[in-house]
């Protein structure tokens, strides 16, 4: 009997889609690496009885990274990281063995169906997955086709087994897109972050970042975040004047006029428009209007919109929202969160997914009303070409889910329903007065039916005041004019959902590393996420993004890496050469390295400005083995001891507590001991400075985690060794 492997994304994907083909009928036990479980079952495959396994991986198998010495910063010139450093694949995640476990699962399989998720980087995590598992496979006869890849887009019954019947190939050139994205990344972010990196934490003490990073889409990133900064801060607040009208239509009620003026800047004009009208007893109604409006549905949920609303109404940050959606797709909630596609297929079963939502006891009474008188067909939205919009497949309570996923999964249901909902519709009356001179206008807003808005009442329109019944030339009693003094205001910092924005307008990123790059300048203290989600950024980042628009405004304007995304695009569509757009990218990045380099000074100029020198960082700690003089510990990430007569610096380790210890020096160089704690009850050793950042012995790696282990127990040697000895 025929053997067919097949592989998913994640160890849950993998059970969750065995279940539904084997229907229920399956046995599993633990593989190799002990994080990714076998499920085996019978059945037929290509029209013969087979034996299916079904297994996963973790992500991505492979990762790519530089040969051999390319991957010391002491060893390698930056420069060369942009073409002469040779790059290879490396497993993701060595501790998981993942290529030897899918070569023993996949030896003396004849077939492979690929469950990898239906993006770009699942397409190359298919490639990766071949790779380890091709080698050890049985060999086709008479070039029968082996390799098989499933399409899906949520883990339903429905659509697991509408995949399995019509199973394709995985697309080499997506595969290849991510690939190049990968060696662009790699290398254009090394380079110019190990350069940054040495030459500023050699000079200042205080930058509290153990990386100063650059990345292509990263930088960018953090460029909208400064230039809104930079607007808040050289803004200056213009004061200007409105009149404001009331007048009243019966005993107990009176309309708040809005001047059709708006305001002016003029204080004297104000004035003078204030005196022709306070006089005046009488508002004239000069028009009255009533239109019928109505407020749209929305579009169907794609990624971004998902992300933007998470942050804005949820107070979920990005990366928290895509890994909380992530899980509730795994689990079979809601189809797969990462599409562009705002527009529902036309032979998308819409009542179907309606339906899973009848007996819910929240909206079971709108979703059985909406069944009963027909649905609304969803607005014509973009159609990427990639995954439907992210829609509920089966309900879920707030106590099944709790917490974070019952909110984001709420929301995705609430819009999905509001979605074949009808429009909102409203009827605005609007009343235009005179007086005097001048011409104030009122309206207000009657809802004629809800529509989408009673399972949205976020989206509600607001509720206000009905306006009397008038007709041109009717009068109504000025209770009061008065004129209002206020300023300008300036923008407040970008919230993440506005930032999310900028990024899908200007190309920056994809819907699934969006989330990413937003993580990344936070947790790398270039911004700071402040009340209501607003990005504001640190002195750090903000004079990063100035040195970078005094060297070359195109390292951090989003022109060049949306152009590309561009190109990397037309590789996934098979319209553009691999090695030609990398070598291309990479040759314009390197010349812009090489300028940046030359032009550092630019930069440096507006740290001296922000940071304090090393010298005048830190508090003295222990002595110098070269001049013995105290040199001074700096606790900031990276923390480090500085000698400032000689002007050397010393790495330490991360992450614990340094102090003297009992002032012994080390025999080899003269540097005093240092005592490296990682807690109260954590481990601890002592170390010198010196040989931490220069192994004395052969063999010994710099700054290894077990190196000052081995320099200890190599002291002990050489003071127990007979005189003379080695």
């Amino acid at each position: 009997m025929k053997t067919v492997l097949m592989v998913a994304e994640k160890p849950s994907l993998a059970q969750s889609i065995a279940k539904i083909l084997s229907r229920g009928s399956l046995s599993s036990h633990k593989g190799l690496n002990g994080a990714c479980s076998i499920h085996e079952y019978a059945g037929t495959f290509a029209g013969q009885p087979v034996r299916f396994k079904m297994t996963s991986v973790c992500g991505h198998v492979m990762t790519l990274d530089f040969l051999g010495k390319y991957n010391k910063w002491d060893k390698v010139d930056p420069a060369e990281l942009f073409s002469q450093a040779p790059t290879e694949k490396k497993e993701a995640n060595p501790k998981l063995n993942m290529v030897k476990f899918l070569q023993v699962e996949g030896r003396g399989c004849d077939y492979i169906v690929l469950w990898l998720d239906c993006d770009k980087e699942g397409e190359n995590i298919c490639f990766e997955v071949l790779d380890a598992v091709l080698p050890v496979m049985n060999k086709a006869h008479g070039g029968e086709k082996t390799v098989f890849r499933a399409r899906f887009s949520s883990i339903t019954d429905t659509d697991i087994c509408n995949a399995m019947a019509c199973l394709g190939e995985p697309d080499h050139n997506e595969a290849l897109s991510v690939d190049a994205r990968q060696e662009l990344d790699l290398r254009i972010g090394c380079a110019f972050t190990r350069f940054q990196t040495k030459y500023f934490q050699g000079k200042y003490g205080d930058l509290d970042s153990s990386l100063i990073s650059f990345g292509p889409c990263q930088t960018p990133t953090l460029g909208f975040c400064v230039e809104r900064h930079d607007k808040i801060q050289s803004f200056k607040p213009e004061t200007y004047w409105v009149l404001q009208a009331k007048v009243n239509t019966d005993k107990d009620r009176s309309l708040l006029l809005d001047w059709d003026r708006v305001r002016v800047f003029d204080r004297e004009i104000a004035q003078m428009f204030l005196n022709m009208t306070k006089l005046k007893k009488e508002a004239q109604v000069e028009a009255t209007s009533k239109k019928e409006k109505a407020k749209q549905r929305p579009l169907a949920l794609n990624t971004v919109e998902m992300l933007r609303v998470a942050s804005s109404s949820l107070g979920m940050g990005p990366q928290h929202a895509m890994q909380t959606a992530e899980r509730l797709y795994t689990q079979g909630y809601i189809s797969y969160p990462r599409t562009e596609t705002t527009h529902y297929p036309e032979n998308f079963d819409l009542k179907g997914a309606l339906r899973q939502q009848a007996n819910h006891p929240y909206w079971a009474d709108m979703v059985k009303r909406l069944l009963a008188e027909g649905i609304n067909r969803p607005r014509k939205g973009h159609d990427a070409g990639d995954h439907p919009p992210i829609t509920p497949m089966r309900s879920a309570t707030e106590a099944e889910l709790g917490g974070d996923a019952w909110r984001l999964y709420e929301y995705i249901t609430r819009h999905f329903i509001a979605t074949v909902s009808h429009d909102c519709k409203y009827l605005q009356s609007t009343i235009s007065f005179r007086i005097g001179p001048e011409l104030f206008t009122c309206s207000g807003k009657t809802v004629l039916s809800p529509g989408f808005t009673e399972i949205m009442p976020w989206q509600s329109v607001p509720l206000e005041e009905s306006l009397p019944t008038c007709q041109r030339g009717d009068t109504f009693t000025v209770s009061e004019v008065k004129m209002l003094e206020k300023q300008t205001s300036p923008p407040d910092y970008l919230t993440e959902a506005e930032l999310i924005t900028l990024m899908e307008k200007h190309g920056i990123g994809t819907d699934a590393s969006i989330p990413v790059h937003i993580n990344n300048i936070c947790q790398r203290h270039y911004v700071t996420v402040e009340t209501g989600r607003r990005l504001k950024p640190t002195n750090l980042g903000i004079v990063l993004v100035h040195g970078y628009y005094k060297i070359d405004a195109e390292l951090v304007l989003p022109t060049i890496r949306s152009a590309v995304e561009k190109q990397l695009n037309l590789i996934a569509q098979g319209k553009a050469d691999y090695r030609q757009v990398l070598g291309h990218t990479l040759d314009v990045f390197k010349r812009k390295f090489h300028y940046f380099v030359d032009s550092i000074a630019g930069m440096d100029e507006l740290m001296e400005v922000s940071f304090s020198p090393l010298a005048a960082t830190g508090k003295p700690l222990s002595h110098c083995g070269k001049c013995h003089r105290f040199m001074k510990y700096i606790q900031a990430k990276p923390s480090r001891l500085h000698c400032s007569h000689c002007d050397e610096t010393y790495t330490l380790p991360q992450n614990g507590t340094i102090k003297l210890y009992k002032e012994l020096r080390c025999p080899l160089d003269d540097f005093e001991l240092v005592l490296w704690s990682s807690g109260s009850r954590g481990k601890s050793y002592p170390l010198c400075p010196y040989c931490y950042n220069h192994p004395p012995f052969r063999d010994m790696k710099k700054e290894s985690s077990r190196q000052p282990w081995s320099t200890l127990r190599t002291w002990a040697q050489v003071r127990s060794a007979p005189s003379g000895a080695e």
